[in-house]
């Protein structure tokens, strides 16, 4: 009777061990199967953050690669922008250069416009440049001995400047050069025209002998008379009256 009991007892215990053991295994199990899936939780996690990584990775080299290609062209256009400018500072050196040379060359052509003060047989006035210069051109044909030539260039000149500060001094050398070449009459003609301009003027004594002068060439001896006559009472202090005076006495 009592061996019963105590079998009893025994399995009794075999069986509550055995369902403790059946209990910790399933709960081993239940860890594990936990733990699993939290390790392919964290797995999924880790290969979706690399995913990540590595899209953003791309993308982030994208943008390297789309900022260096930007910051490219605009070496490109501040190289161009540079030499457009440089271009442009010569430009602008060049127009510079040519504002200056025009405007050098527009204050000579003004000078040579503008009214000059010159001073001829006592005399001051106001000419052109282009005036002065066709007068000493003239003059200067005359000293040569250019007598024909001068008259031509006395002539064109007085047709040119009627009312010239030169024109008197122009009827002058005009006579002189008529005088030379023996053209008398003409030479009369001139000498007579400086003196009713000017009979004031300090060619005027001389322009009234070279008539007489003329005359007597001309074998016109009583009008040469009345001509040196006529210049001693007009001139008595002038050289000329001298002259006239001399050339009076060997008329006589």
């Amino acid at each position: 009777m009592l061996r019963t009991p105590l079998v009893f007892l025994a399995g009794l215990t075999v069986v509550t061990s055995l369902q403790a053991a059946l209990f910790e295994d399933d709960e081993a199990r239940k860890a594990i199967l936990d733990l699993r899936q939290r390790v392919e939780t964290l797995r999924n996690e880790a290969d979706q953050r690399q995913k990540t990584a590595a899209a953003e990775g791309a993308g982030y080299g994208k943008g390297l690669l789309d900022l260096q290609q930007q910051i490219e062209l605009l070496r490109a256009e501040i190289a161009t922008l540079r030499g457009t400018n440089e271009q442009l500072a010569r430009d602008l050196a060049n127009l510079q250069t040519r504002q200056k040379d025009q405007a050098q060359t527009m204050t000579e052509r003004l000078a040579r416009l503008e009214p000059i003060k010159v001073s001829v047989d006592g005399q001051d006035f106001m000419v052109d440049p282009v005036e002065k210069r066709d007068y000493e051109s003239a003059l200067t044909v005359f000293r040569k001995g250019d007598f024909l030539a001068a008259q031509n260039l006395f002539v064109g000149f007085l047709a040119r400047y009627p009312a010239s500060g030169y024109a008197v001094p122009a009827l002058f050398w005009l006579g002189n050069a008529q005088y030379a070449t023996r053209d008398y009459k003409e030479a009369v003609i001139n000498f007579k025209a400086l003196i009713a301009r000017n009979p004031e003027h300090m060619r005027a004594p001389e322009a009234v002998l070279s008539v007489a002068n003329c005359q007597l060439e001309l074998k016109d001896a009583k009008g040469a008379r009345k001509t040196l006559t006529d210049l001693i009472k007009a001139y008595p202090q002038s050289e000329a009256a001298v002259a006239a005076k001399e050339r009076l006495a060997t008329l006589k």
